[in-house]
């Protein structure tokens, strides 16, 4: 399917989504229109778990690497309400930790990491992340560490990821794309096949519950 076609796909997935669920009321208009079709370019994955590798790691991990010779996987799984808020579970290996949780917000999207432990607790360091960088578009979007992201890498002596940008990427059945870069030169980008979903993981830690189709 070619992209233009699949992202209007997904809008009209959005469109029905909303006329049967609940949802936030936020502005949606010309601004943050790139918002809009990027979340609707990821909810069309929704109930669809997809491969993934690292295709850059820059500098090269001088300790040990937790992803080297691990299946890394990600899972567009909580879709109830697909215009306002994702949850895509990212499989390390029998690791089932982090969330990415993409929000709709009044001005674009927001992006935390929820951590887990295997008990369902939360870490320490969890719920950090920022908002899209404006306008962002519907094949890339850009999130710079928020002001209470900061404070938490301070508060634990993390300071190299207080200029922490994540960043996300999508070309429709074809890509997706986790990125983490800083100034300084770290560049960490995780590459997922979406022409090829592959078996569902399980659920991540600290959600149990069915995920919504």
């Amino acid at each position: 399917m070619k992209p233009i076609a699949a992202v209007a796909s997904a809008f009209a997935l959005l469109g029905l989504a909303a006329c049967s669920q609940p949802s936030h009321t936020v502005n949606h208009d010309l601004s943050t229109a790139p918002a809009d079709a990027f979340m609707a370019a990821v909810a069309a994955h929704c109930g669809q778990a997809y491969e993934g590798k690292v295709v850059e790691d820059t500098p090269a991990p001088t300790g040990k690497d937790p992803f080297a010779g691990q299946k890394l996987v990600m899972h567009v799984r909580g879709c109830a309400d697909p215009g306002h808020e994702l949850r895509i579970p990212f499989h390390v290996g029998d690791d089932h930790s982090r969330t990415w949780v993409l929000t709709r917000t009044e001005h674009g999207l927001r992006l935390k990491h929820d951590h887990r432990h295997a008990d369902g607790s939360p870490d320490a360091i969890t719920l950090y992340g920022g908002d899209s960088k404006p306008p962002g578009t519907a094949e890339r979007q850009q999130f710079p560490a928020d002001g209470e992201s900061v404070a938490m890498f301070r508060r634990a002596d993390m300071l190299a990821s207080t200029h922490n940008t994540w960043a996300m990427e999508i070309e429709p059945d074809q890509r997706f794309v986790y990125e983490l870069t800083r100034p300084e030169g770290r560049r960490f980008r995780v590459e997922f096949d979406l022409s090829k979903p592959v078996a569902l993981p399980p659920a991540p830690w600290g959600d149990a519950a069915a995920p919504t189709p």
